[in-house]
């Protein structure tokens, strides 16, 4: 059977499916559908699985580069392991040759300058962008970070056997044989006064703000310039029997000589709740930023804390000898020297000033962004439907009146309003109630245009005979209106509804851009661009590159199929 033509198809198909076969037709439609629907996807389904915590923040994440590779451990060290050690965004390991490696995502490129014929080495610490190796001789190397004097070695260092060294931030410390303390670095971190303890120390451990020192004794004593609940909430019960302490942000964990461990501090994310079936059986113990784990005496390994990046979830492993953690990352050694990692493999779009996670805002910035916009729209759309269809159903002084003053609202600049406002009241409102402000004042005032497009197109409409025969049958004329006419030009309305979801969505962006619309912490497309003002982009590229890249894409996709649904029902702009 032969096709028909379309002339012939246009005759037996209703209007609503001829623009409907017109749509499928236009490849920009597809297009514009597909894309939106992924970005709407994105925004409205991933958050389930990536909830943001508009409260984090981490200075140790600051301006981390997109990557997935932050628990890359390369081939040569996979199998052959004998220590690791975890920076902010990289890790670095030594292998049982004495070949030591870089992986990750080093933010200090001075880190992959690694210094060469290092002897037998015996202990690797990583500090937030430097690192320090000790060999069997007592020496010390190290490399990186070169701020605050952090690359040479002190001369008396140099002269000194050292048999325990800790990096932290900006700060590196070394233990002589003597029990001596050596500083060198930015000391204003840490309170570290190596004269309190005359030679007693066995082991240090370094946080951001608080240095921890065990001495010979067993003792614990913590040394601290701002986290004073780390001093004054020590356990003393567990003086004289600290073989080991492990510290995240804001808590400390203890491992005594009988395998118990015991935590204190702010007791946050639930890093307190240690598993009671692990306390005895602890060989070793390490922190990230929020988050500890254990090696059990069984070779198996327990992990407890905060999991926004899957921290806590190791393995099944057995036969671990050691495990390492660090910020967001865990590494396992087995005693075949195997290394077996779980935690965090990086940032998909990288991290912004506060070392948030770029991927995570901007799923949340699309959801506030699209939500905006479509709310604002259907508030406009339900006011300029109804007064256009009133406006052009009865026509004569109603019309009139509703016209001069649809007018005047049309004469009401959007942008400068929502400025004024925002400037005058917004920043005295909550963000919930400055998200309502803005739907408000879209909806309120950019309803006109589609008046106007209703009362043109009811003026045709009414004129039809299923209009006369409605009269004629005593239906009321709000049904007439609603029910019989809207129907009828519903997708002329459809496509300015369309139009005027990416004409918001910009506005909005433009305000959050200035401040005045959604602000920190809260996410949106607009202000996620705003630290951009005062930022580099060359350095930072993808703090406003993937942003503007979503906001782009959601215009573009939505104006798509705003054209392509306004060409499919408008016949005279189809090819014949």
């Amino acid at each position: 059977m032969s096709e028909n033509s379309i002339i012939e198809e246009e005759l037996i198909q209703s209007p609503g499916r001829t623009a409907l076969k017109n749509f499928l037709e236009k490849k920009t439609a597809i297009t514009g559908v597909t894309l939106f629907f992924l970005i709407f996807s994105l925004c409205f389904i991933l958050p389930i699985f990536f909830p943001l915590d508009v409260n984090f923040a981490d200075s140790s994440q600051q301006h981390i580069r997109p990557g997935l590779n932050l628990m890359r451990v390369p081939r040569e060290l996979r199998n052959n392991a004998k220590i690791i050690d975890v920076g902010n965004s990289f890790g670095a390991g030594v292998d049982r040759n004495n070949n030591v490696y870089i992986w990750g995502n080093p933010v200090n490129e001075r880190l992959l300058n690694i210094p060469q014929n290092m002897g037998n080495i015996t202990m690797l610490s990583v500090g937030l962008d430097h690192i320090l190796v000790l060999n069997d001789q007592g020496n010390v190397f190290t490399w990186g970070n070169d701020r605050h004097r952090l690359s040479p070695i002190p001369p008396e260092v140099r002269l000194s056997h050292i048999v325990y060294i800790e990096a932290g931030n900006q700060i590196s410390i070394a233990v002589d044989a003597e029990g001596e303390i050596h500083v060198w670095g930015n000391r204003g971190f840490v309170d570290v006064r190596p004269e309190l303890f005359e030679g007693q120390v066995e082991k240090v451990l370094l946080m951001d703000a608080t240095a921890f020192v065990i001495s010979y004794e067993k003792n614990l004593y913590a040394l601290t310039n701002r986290d004073i609940l780390i001093a004054t909430a020590m356990p003393q019960h567990i003086q004289g029997r600290v073989v080991q302490v492990a510290a995240t942000n804001r808590d400390a964990l203890a491992l005594l000589e009988d395998g118990t461990v015991h935590s204190w501090g702010n007791q946050e994310h639930g890093v307190h709740l240690i598993p009671p079936e692990i306390q005895g059986r602890v060989r070793s113990i390490s922190a990230g930023s929020w988050h500890f784990a254990a090696s059990l005496d069984d070779g198996t390994v327990v992990s407890w804390g905060r999991n926004n990046y899957r921290q806590t979830r190791p393995q099944d492993l057995s036969g671990i000898e050691s495990v390492h953690s660090g910020y967001y990352q865990n590494y396992a050694i087995d005693a075949q020297g195997g290394v077996h990692p779980w935690g965090f493999s990086g940032y998909l779009m990288g991290t912004d000033h506060y070392g948030r996670n770029v991927f995570r805002r901007v799923l949340e910035g699309g959801k506030i962004s699209l939500t905006i916009g479509a709310i604002g729209v259907l508030i406009a759309s339900f006011i300029g439907i109804i007064i256009g269809g009133i406006s052009g159903y009865f026509l004569g002084k109603i019309d009139l009146v509703l016209m001069r003053f649809a007018e005047i609202v049309n004469a009401i600049p959007f942008l400068p309003l929502a400025i004024i406002l925002s400037y005058s009241i917004g920043h005295s409102l909550p963000q919930q109630q400055r998200l309502v402000l803005i739907m408000l004042i879209w909806g309120l005032i950019n309803w006109s245009g589609l008046a106007r497009l209703t009362r043109a197109n009811i003026l045709v409409e009414r004129e039809k005979d299923f209009v006369t025969a409605a009269k004629a049958m005593g239906v009321r004329e709000g049904v007439i209106i609603f029910k019989h006419i809207i129907p009828n030009i519903l997708p002329i309305i459809l496509v300015q509804i369309l139009l005027s979801l990416a004409t918001i969505m910009l506005f909005e962006a433009s305000l959050s851009f200035l401040g005045l619309g959604i602000t920190e912490p809260r996410a949106s497309w607009g202000n996620m661009l705003q630290g951009l003002r005062s930022t580099d982009i060359r350095f930072y590229w993808w703090r406003w590159v993937f942003p503007a890249l979503t906001l782009s894409m959601a215009v573009i996709s939505i104006s798509m199929i705003g054209d392509a649904l306004r060409d499919a029902i408008d016949p005279k702009s189809n090819d014949r």
